[in-house]
Order: structure tokens, then sequence, then C-alpha cells
């Protein structure tokens, strides 16, 4: 199996600096949401890139090797944030594991950013938020879509950097051709709804195309947040190289 992807980030309309970060370079593929503003957020998240981007071409990567990439970028983050500087990153992602010698998708998360498969039957979110509105409802306080509108839904109750050991959680998928991953920022989701994610990743075009058009999407609605996307599909080296697929690694930030 291998991989053709497509990715696309915006500081959108309202922010003045981008603190989202991403990196596409197989077998890792994910996006990182600064906080704690200018030259704190983006230091944050691009900290979270660049141990993650150990990892590119890496073979037999598992669980263990993921969890090293976010200790190594937590401590280098405390090492950064003194005398009372402070900054953080939700980090989100998914990486191309074997097991059993067939392709698994190895999810991570912590924080808001979302990781999406899109497969045949269907758009499922697989990560779970960190935060208090999704805490709420699995207390069963609220409805889950009332999440896209609760004052609380950008409160985050884990991120990478806030001072405690990293608490990603973790998802092992079958990696079947012709599904389609999403990995976001809270900027794509907080613009387009559950149902314009289905329909765009259902579309018969390229990832890169899909990336694109979904921040752009998200700019034209108000574009409140940073935006980040990244788009993945798994396809038989026979048909990547049919559909001439754009395969170059990429690794980006504000």
């Amino acid at each position: 199996m291998r991989t053709s992807w497509g990715s696309a980030t915006d500081r959108g309309s309202v922010r003045e600096v981008n603190e989202d970060a991403l990196l596409t370079f197989p077998p890792v593929f994910l996006v990182a949401d600064g906080m704690g503003g200018y030259d704190a957020g983006d230091l944050a998240s691009r900290i979270a890139v660049e141990e993650f981007a150990a990892l590119a071409g890496a073979v037999g990567v598992g669980v263990d090797q993921v969890h090293a990439c976010f200790t190594r970028a937590c401590a280098r983050m405390r090492d950064e944030f003194t005398g009372g500087r402070q900054g953080g990153t939700t980090v989100a992602g998914a990486a191309l594991v074997e097991v059993d010698r067939e392709p698994y998708w190895l999810v991570f998360n912590v924080g808001d950013s979302r990781v999406y498969r899109f497969s045949e039957s269907g758009l499922e979110q697989v990560s779970v938020d960190h935060s208090v509105a999704q805490e709420m409802v699995e207390a069963g306080v609220i409805a889950p879509e009332q999440v896209v509108t609760h004052p609380d839904r950008h409160v985050l109750t884990r991120a990478l950097g806030t001072g405690e050991p990293p608490e990603p959680d973790y998802w092992l998928l079958p990696a079947g051709g012709g599904d389609r991953l999403l990995v976001c920022t809270d900027g794509l989701v907080r613009e387009v709804s559950y149902d314009e994610l289905a329909r765009a990743l259902a579309a018969d075009d390229g990832p890169q195309v899909v990336a694109d058009r979904l921040v752009a999407t998200a700019v034209a609605r108000g574009g409140r947040d940073n935006i980040s996307v990244v788009v993945v599909d798994v396809l038989p080296v026979a048909a990547l190289v049919a559909e001439g697929a754009s395969t170059a690694p990429r690794g980006r930030w504000g």
C-alpha cells in the first residue's frame, strides 16, 4: 500500500499569526494547533512537528515510537518556555503501520484537533476531543450537536507542553484501500459542518484539491481561527501511479 496526500493551511481572516503547523511525511501525517500567542503557540506547534519529523521514512513505527515524539516535544517546550512564558499545542494525526503484514492507521490525539476517516460506510470521527464540552457530552449534560456552539468547546482538558506529562489517546484502524483520512485543526470544523466535510471527502478529487477546497471554504465562511488540513488516501501502488498523485513530503508552519 502507498499513500497519496494533500495539505493546506491558512491563518484565517482574524488571527494575525498562524500558530498551526503540519507534517506530511510518510509514515506520519499530523496537524498541531499552537496556544499561547505570538512567539509561543507557533513555536510549540513547530517543536511538535520537528520531533515527529524524526519518524519520517521510518519502518516499524508503533505506539512507543510515537509516544517518544510526544515526550521529547514536551521536554523541549519545558526548556523553551521559562520566565513566565507559556505555550502549548494540540497534536492530532496518524501513522501508517503494519500489523501481521497488513496496513493499519495508528491514530493519535491530544487536544481538540481531529482525525476523521471516510470510507464506503461514510464519515466517522475517530479522535475524541479533550475539551470541557466533550466531557459534558460524555456525562450526558449536553447533546453532541451542542458542542459546536457551547461556550466551553475550546477549553481544553489536555494539551502538549502545558506542564503535565503528555497524555495522548491512541486508536488502531485497518487501512483499507479507498479509505480517506482527514486530519484538521479546530479552525476547520468551526466553519464547516459535518455533512459538508462528508461531501467534500466523498468527491472524486485528489487529496490536494480536497484540502485546498476545505481551507478555502473555512476562510470564506469567516476564518475565525487558523485552519490546517491534511487529507490522506491509501492506494495500491498501481492506482497511485495511474492517478499521478503527488507524494512530495511537506512540513509547514506559520
